[in-house]
């Protein structure tokens, strides 16, 4: 069946890995303490405080150590990546933060725009950490969001390695049979959910990922670029 959608993973599979982990998070982890100290009373950083379980959003001293611990432990809880995001845009808003692409992306991501396809994205990440991400690339121009349709994450769709959740972006969607739908990530076990109800999917990897199972290759269908798709969006041979 004809590729419709295609949906997106970020991190591994747009961007290197590195980026978050080396990048971002430290990034917010460094930010924090200067927005606490600035913003804490301040009623648009009230809705990201509050969100924190009680026993760590009256504290400054005890919300920063909840923070960091979680962020060290890349817990995806959801409280944590809205309070990132707030802290990314700081970042993004002054410059020192820029999301960098691999360079196949952003001109397959406007080839694919220019066919009719729609571009999706679903990571872990809040959609508002994505549309900051997307809107401020290293790509020329840099904002990516005008190519792209809908936004996804664990709180509007479920984790990633639930089949339910691919059922629940789908459904959004019901004009597109879910067999139109192409869905990129490097990580095999959301890509096994997504092919257990009817997508298509193909395993990424890129540069700093890390290496694939023993046989994986056999098993599912592996790209390193998104170059190495044809117009039908198959992996050239």
């Amino acid at each position: 069946m004809a590729v419709k959608v295609v949906l997106l993973d970020i991190e591994g599979t747009v961007c290197p890995i590195s980026f978050v982990k080396d990048v971002l998070y430290p990034f917010s982890l460094k930010a924090l303490p200067d927005v606490l100290g600035s913003q804490w009373n301040n009623p648009e950083f009230a809705q990201y405080r509050e969100a924190f379980p009680a026993e760590y959003s009256s504290s400054k001293e005890r919300l920063e150590a909840h923070f960091r611990e979680l962020v060290t432990k890349d817990v995806k809880a959801s409280y944590v990546k809205n309070l990132q995001g707030y802290l990314w845009q700081r970042g993004y808003d002054s410059g020192e933060l820029r999301a960098p692409l691999f360079a196949d992306v952003a001109p397959k991501l406007r080839s694919w725009h220019e066919k009719g396809l729609k571009i999706m994205i679903y990571s872990s990440g809040s959609v508002a950490a994505q549309k900051l991400f997307f809107s401020c690339t290293d790509a020329e121009p840099s904002d990516l969001t005008p190519l792209i349709s809908d936004w996804f994450d664990t709180v509007s769709a479920g984790l990633k390695t639930e089949t339910s959740s691919y059922e629940t972006i789908t459904g959004k969607h019901p004009e597109f049979p879910i067999g139109e739908w192409l869905f990129l990530s490097d990580n095999v076990r959301e890509v096994d959910a997504a092919i257990a109800v009817g997508l298509q999917s193909y395993v990424v990897h890129r540069p700093g990922n890390a290496e694939l199972p023993a046989g994986m290759r056999e098993r599912l269908q592996v790209v390193e670029s998104f170059d190495l798709l044809d117009d039908d969006l198959r992996i050239r041979q």
